[in-house]
């Protein structure tokens, strides 16, 4: 039996399937693979319609490697056939419904059934587990809760690892503060932005958390940069992990981080199907090259998914991990293919952006990149913020925009706008941070 709060460095959730051989895996996912297509294919008139029209049947694949003649399925094709059209089963049998924001258009709505519930709670109970949380842990849950599928989904996973629960949810920051002060959770779930943001408001309140004994952090559900996870790590005393997932596919708990290496998310294989493509040409890349991640489900029940395009850029290895897993790593790399800002010619990431700020002397680890037209041609302009001993000085202020502007320009390529502000002018994030403002 575990010992509660501590236990076995080696700690797996699933640890006969976490450590399965290469080969044994790839058998697994053929065979799971057959099913989901047959599924799809049998049970939603879009993935009917789409096979059919590509030339193909669910009976085509003989190997893993013939997915690649299967359609792609995309973001369009959710909002197209919204609200319940890509279910594979009635209304009145599913268990829940949840559903993005919809901030761009319709919103993507995804549906589980009781055993998609229950997939989803153990596979964020073993991402919890390789992210350091172990049975009887007390875990502050700062996700928001509700249509977004955060903040459950860290709940319910949680739960079935054996965890106590605070489900705070997102916003009223010092009251976040004063929770962790009085119950000393061991473990921090939340944005990383909004993680950043209670580390701000710990300091102003004279509460310093690295002393408290919070000391993991499951962060996930935007981009960030390692130089963030430093600074979350430093100003909370603790390891942050990396948590990823899409409500498409199923939620947070497709992949993540292993606090032994901390070096690239555990997708869960024996649910997932993972490939790297070329964006542009849309065929495969070998491991190791960097594409788009797309992501076939293997098991779900209510809502399969047949080669989904994440637009997220990154790349794969099975190399062994030093954790002991064996299934493929997913590497950060710059960001998602639709963050994309091409700035003069220059191919520009948020993520990178960030790299170069957070840590930078006299600068606050807030930012927000503002686009603009310059003429026919797209422009940028990064709003800054420095600490407090730097002053309010305009012409101190406008000396250290000259200093980020020209970092930027040496690092990145790019020549854009800086404005240095001053202290707490920066939107500070209750949630998912709004990185970039489009004026356009």
């Amino acid at each position: 039996m575990l010992a509660k709060n501590g236990g076995d460095p080696g700690f797996m959730y699933d640890r006969e399937v976490e450590t399965m051989s290469r080969a044994a895996i790839a058998d697994l996912q053929a065979e799971r693979l057959r099913w989901s297509l047959n599924h799809a294919y049998a049970k939603v008139g879009h993935f009917r319609t789409a096979l059919d029209k590509a030339g193909v049947k669910p009976s085509d694949l003989k190997t893993i490697a013939d997915i690649r003649h299967f359609p792609f399925t995309v973001k369009t094709d959710l909002r197209d056939n919204y609200p319940f059209n890509m279910f594979s089963m009635p209304l009145d049998q599913m268990a829940r419904v949840h559903a993005s924001s919809g901030t761009t258009g319709k919103p993507t709505v995804v549906g589980y059934s009781m055993n998609d519930l229950d997939l989803w709670s153990r596979l964020m109970a073993r991402s919890m587990a390789a992210a350091g949380l172990r049975p009887g842990d007390l875990v502050h849950n700062a996700y928001g809760y509700g249509l977004f599928t955060g903040g459950l989904g860290a709940h319910y996973g949680a739960e079935k690892l054996g965890c106590v629960v605070v489900p705070v949810s997102g916003g009223g920051t010092e009251r976040q503060v004063t929770l962790i002060n009085d119950f000393k959770p061991r473990i921090l779930c939340s944005t990383p932005s909004y993680a950043l943001n209670i580390a701000e408001v710990a300091e102003s309140m004279g509460v310093d958390i690295a002393k408290l004994p919070v000391r993991r952090g499951l962060f996930g559900a935007e981009p960030w940069s390692n130089e963030l996870r430093a600074e979350l790590d430093r100003r909370l005393g603790i390891k942050s992990c990396d948590v990823y997932g899409l409500s498409e596919i199923m939620g947070p708990g497709v992949a993540c981080e292993c606090d032994t290496a901390r070096n690239g998310l555990h997708g869960w294989e024996d649910h997932f199907l993972f490939e790297i493509i070329d964006p542009e040409t849309l065929e495969p890349l070998p491991m190791g090259e960097t594409g788009e991640l797309v992501i076939t489900t293997l098991t779900k029940e209510a809502m399969p998914m047949i080669r989904y395009r994440t637009r997220d850029i990154t790349r794969l290895t099975d190399e062994p991990c030093a954790c002991g897993r064996t299934h493929v790593r997913i590497l950060r790399v710059d960001g998602r293919d639709d963050d994309m800002m091409i700035i003069r010619g220059v191919n520009v990431y948020p993520s990178q952006v960030e790299s170069v700020l957070v840590g930078l002397e006299g600068l606050a680890p807030h930012y927000q990149i503002r686009l603009f037209k310059q003429g026919p041609l797209d422009a940028m302009a990064v709003d800054v913020e420095v600490l407090a001993e730097v002053g309010e000085n305009g012409d101190v202020l406008k000396s250290k925009a000259a200093e980020v502007r020209h970092h930027i320009k040496s690092i990145i390529g790019v020549t854009c706008a800086v404005i240095a502000k001053t202290p707490g002018q920066i939107p500070r994030s209750q949630g998912k941070a709004v990185r970039v403002v489009d004026e356009r």
